[in-house]
């Protein structure tokens, strides 16, 4: 069935009439015809190309008890996104072509969005011999982002493998930067007066900055593609600066809770607010926004991370590191980065969806709003607001951050080729073609 977006504004633009049909955008224009299809008035609505996260941890296999592929598709298609890539950190890990075939079936038989499975870097993520790259790489599952994410690469000869061995295939690593020695296990919070006033163990900056900096010179050392997981620090923003104006090919991401909260929220010792890495003070979050603004941070990822209760319900020392970020992710980019002026809307499309796309080669994703483009597409209330109900999400686990906040920007609706996944803020529950 053809779909009509009457009245609605691509990119926060001039309002103009959008057919969808075919999984395709086939027409615009100021006042269509609407004929046999499907009309869905937009009025005051922006149509945005479909997010695209470079940051997922979808759980499936081995930890179905906190997420499902299903599940967090879901929470994806009510967050706007059409296309996630789900992390490797699995049980068993994501090493072999056969283990990331297996996380792509899954999310084709959930049908909501496309699921792009990372490969490891290393076997079992233990840092100490290359994963199967070249056999993901050539996979059906097409593995074009290696990451160990949950565990740094922190040996550098290693590092200068991996990013020898995915350069044939355009591929790039994705680098969860936390020097081992300086933030060891029992580190939780950020190092600074909060930490020191509670007794929490410290981590460094210097700990995320050392690691960019000698990874940027082994991508140029390289010639390869480097991409920096969740930057949180002022220190790693100038590192990657620089490392741009120098012409290295690095990108880089910022979470949803980087960009808003800070390490005051730890003092009532929720766990809840333990994160890796860590929530960071009022300079590093000014810092991260801005360099999102000006381009030194390519993407939004939301680092999406669910827990079950009795992983995440204990002391703040022991509980395990994560919040949820895909439900929430837009209202927390409109907060932060929209309603301060540092992004307009095109911005976000640029940030949340063009880029993203890019940086992990997602062929029909993060396309211009044009006659012929693929229909990955998000409706956005820029007007509406809802508020932050952990009962009322789709992800299996409640581990949100944002609890009881009331955030702007609301998704009404999402199309994964042309056939809606969300309408009016619920999911469709339709078939979507594969």
């Amino acid at each position: 069935m053809s779909i009509l977006l009457r009245g609605v504004a691509p990119l926060g633009g001039r309002p103009v009439d959008v057919l969808l049909d075919g999984g395709c955008i086939t027409q615009i224009e100021p006042h269509l015809d609407a004929m046999d299809a499907q009309v869905i008035e937009a009025d005051g609505l922006i149509l945005l190309p479909g997010f695209v996260d470079l940051h997922t941890h979808l759980r499936e296999p081995g930890r179905e008890d906190a997420e499902t592929v299903a599940s967090g598709s879901a929470a994806a298609a009510l967050g706007g996104f059409t296309a996630v890539h789900a992390m490797a950190n699995t049980t068993p890990v994501a090493d072999t072509a056969e283990m990331v075939e297996q996380v792509a079936r899954l999310g084709a038989l959930a049908g909501l969005v496309d699921v792009r499975p990372v490969g490891a870097v290393s076997k079992g993520l233990a840092g100490e011999q290359l994963a199967e790259i070249a056999n993901m790489a050539r996979s059906s599952a097409a593995v074009r982002i290696f990451s160990d994410d949950g565990n740094c690469v922190h040996d550098s000869r290693l590092m200068r493998r991996a990013l020898e061995y995915v350069k044939p295939f355009d591929a790039v690593v994705a680098q969860h930067a936390q020097d081992p020695r300086l933030a060891d296990h029992a580190a939780c919070a950020h190092e600074g007066e909060v930490s020191g006033r509670l007794g929490l163990a410290g981590w460094p900056a210097v700990a995320e900055e050392s690691i960019v900096a000698r990874d940027v010179m082994l991508a140029e050392h390289t010639g390869s593609r480097l991409h920096v997981c969740h930057v949180s620090t002022a220190g790693t923003v100038e590192v990657i600066r620089w490392a741009k104006r120098r012409g290295i090919s690095v990108t880089a991401e910022v979470t949803p809770h980087h960009l808003l909260l800070t390490c005051d929220l730890i003092t009532g010792y929720d766990p809840v607010y333990k994160v890796n890495p860590p929530l960071r003070p009022d300079e590093d979050v000014a810092a991260v926004r801005a360099g999102l603004a000006d381009g030194t941070i390519d993407a939004v990822a939301t680092d999406h991370a669910p827990h079950a209760p009795h992983d995440k319900d204990h002391a703040f020392p022991d509980a395990a590191f994560g919040m949820l970020g895909l439900q929430t992710a837009l209202g927390v980019v409109a907060e932060s980065m929209v309603a301060t002026g540092l992004l307009d809307w095109p911005g976000v499309a640029d940030r949340m969806s063009c880029r993203p796309a890019m940086i992990g080669r997602v062929a029909g994703h993060g396309r211009p709003i044009l006659v012929g483009e693929p229909a990955n597409l998000v409706l956005v209330d820029p007007a509406g607001e809802y508020l932050v109900d952990p009962a009322r999400l789709a992800s299996l686990s409640r581990n949100t951050p944002f609890a009881g906040l009331v955030l702007p920007a609301r998704v009404t609706a999402t199309f994964l080729r042309g056939t809606p996944t969300v309408l009016e803020g619920e999911l469709a529950r339709r078939e979507v073609a594969v």
